[in-house]
């Protein structure tokens, strides 16, 4: 029994209108799975023997200060306190159409409902009904399941998948999320399925995704993802990272497996989604840049900004946000090589001048994807590359506090510029912008205004302009 564990006035309130009712009710799913993993959770789902609507409308009215939303069209509601959400539903079975997700739903049993449900840990439920108030009920076997850490469904799992494709990504995400196993008729449920994705839409694919991304260690749904082969029904340019060629006995590292080990080590030093995303998309030019050179070996030359020219393709494909967020991952990957550049010895102020003014606020996450980017074997080899590193950190600090060169602008812009000579925009005025911008970060003149206008004036003379 697990009346303890209902703590919150909520389940007593709905035991007693179910009661008035004549229905009989059950919180089902996560949050009765959540009891066993120990995690907090503010999210409940009710499933009542009559009309979800009818029960929520009861509940409501004795609830002080909460917010009621009823969806007449699919039979549920849902009701918000500051910080608690609970839907109700009637209980249902679903049939359904092979080319759509969406199911014939009628009234339903109980049971029906139950067996409708994606994974035998979502199948536990708890009864709300006064003669056994915090009863569990475990159809499917879902607490043994819980308690051995398996992923599978309580029916078949190729009708589960076929049915509904998104319990395929479901599956993945849950796997990933708290490191269970799939059980085996399950995971080739997940292979045989594979091409059912096609109807499901991207954004959804694309949630479930974010969620994988979202997790501590993500490498293991992208390994899945990839044994699976619904990697490639989405994501085809990731997959194509994967391999090594040798030629002439030398081969290269296995980029597709290098993406995921920094896409883990990122994640112990970032939450940020974004900066996650950049470590996935990295090295994704690897494979149209590669080239084998005799003497030298394979190399991947331009394939940051080859794949800095990806990122948008790939983010409108997959329904991610093309604004800010985008403009972050593309200068991350853009820039990823040049703090590694920076290690060398004899590296002038002028060189550490530019990457802080082209990274500009992105600086500190493009030095954590850096320091992710370093994935060999040698324990000694890892340690000198990231005491490089430290280094570049030091000298980026030092240069920045006495040049403030981040988000900077020249002291001239390109008004000014034009008023000075009396000139409309054009080739010649971008010239001398161009010009200013880069004899400050080189350090041939100072970031100082009349150090500034004697340049520009010079430019100007050199173009055959006036003072005006």
């Amino acid at each position: 029994m697990l009346q303890k564990e209902l703590t919150h006035p909520i389940f007593n309130i709905v035991s007693e209108e179910s009661q008035k009712l004549g229905f009989e009710t059950f919180v089902v799913g996560g949050f009765v799975r959540d009891i066993y993993l120990k995690r907090a959770s503010k999210d409940v789902d009710f499933v009542t023997v009559g009309s979800g609507i009818q029960l929520a409308t009861a509940v409501k009215n004795r609830l002080q200060g909460a917010h009621l939303n009823v969806f007449k069209s699919f039979g549920t509601a849902q009701i918000k306190t500051s910080d608690w959400e609970f839907e109700f539903v009637g209980a249902r079975k679903e049939s359904y159409d092979r080319n759509s997700r969406k199911p014939k739903v009628e009234d339903g049993t109980f049971e029906d409902d139950i067996y409708r449900r994606d994974f035998t840990i979502n199948t536990l439920a708890i009864s709300l009904n006064k003669d056994h108030f915090g009863k569990l009920i475990d159809t499917f076997n879902g607490l043994d399941d819980l308690k051995n850490g398996i992923i599978k469904t309580p029916l078949d799992p190729k009708v589960t998948f076929s049915d509904d494709p998104l319990r395929m990504m479901r599956a993945i995400r849950f796997a990933t999320q708290l490191d269970f196993f799939i059980e085996d008729q399950t995971f080739e449920a997940l292979k045989s399925e594979a091409h059912r994705l096609s109807i499901i839409s991207q954004e959804r694919i694309t949630d479930e995704l974010q969620k994988v991304i979202r997790s501590t260690k993500p490498s293991i749904g992208f390994k899945i993802l990839f044994d699976t082969k619904l990697l490639d029904k989405f994501f085809p340019e990731l997959v194509r990272l994967q391999g090594v060629e040798f030629r002439e006995g030398k081969g290269h590292k296995d980029n597709f497996y290098h993406t995921l080990q920094v896409l883990d080590q990122i994640c112990t030093r970032t939450d940020d989604i974004w900066v996650r995303w950049s470590a996935i998309l990295h090295d994704i030019a690897k494979p149209p840049t590669k080239r084998f050179v005799k003497g030298e070996g394979w190399t991947f030359h331009g394939h940051e900004d080859k794949g800095s020219r990806m990122v948008k393709p790939i983010f409108t494909r997959l329904k991610l946000p093309l604004g800010e967020p985008m403009r972050r991952v593309v200068n991350l990957v853009k820039l990823h090589l040049r703090p590694i550049a920076l290690t060398k010895d004899n590296i002038t102020d002028s060189a550490i001048r530019r990457l802080i003014f082209d990274a500009g606020d992105d600086l500190e996450d493009l030095l954590i994807l850096c320091k992710s980017d370093i994935t060999t074997k040698n324990k000694k080899k890892e340690e000198r590359f990231q005491a490089n590193l430290v280094h570049v950190e030091e000298n980026i600090a030092s240069v920045e506090e006495r040049d403030q060169i981040r988000n900077w602008q020249p002291p001239i812009d390109g008004i000014e510029i034009m008023k000075m000579f009396d000139m409309r925009p054009g080739r010649e005025i971008g010239l001398i912008k161009t010009a200013l911008k880069d004899a400050i970060l080189d350090g041939v003149i100072t970031n100082d205004y009349e150090e500034a206008y004697k340049f520009v004036l010079e430019m100007g003379k050199q173009l055959g302009l006036q003072k005006q």
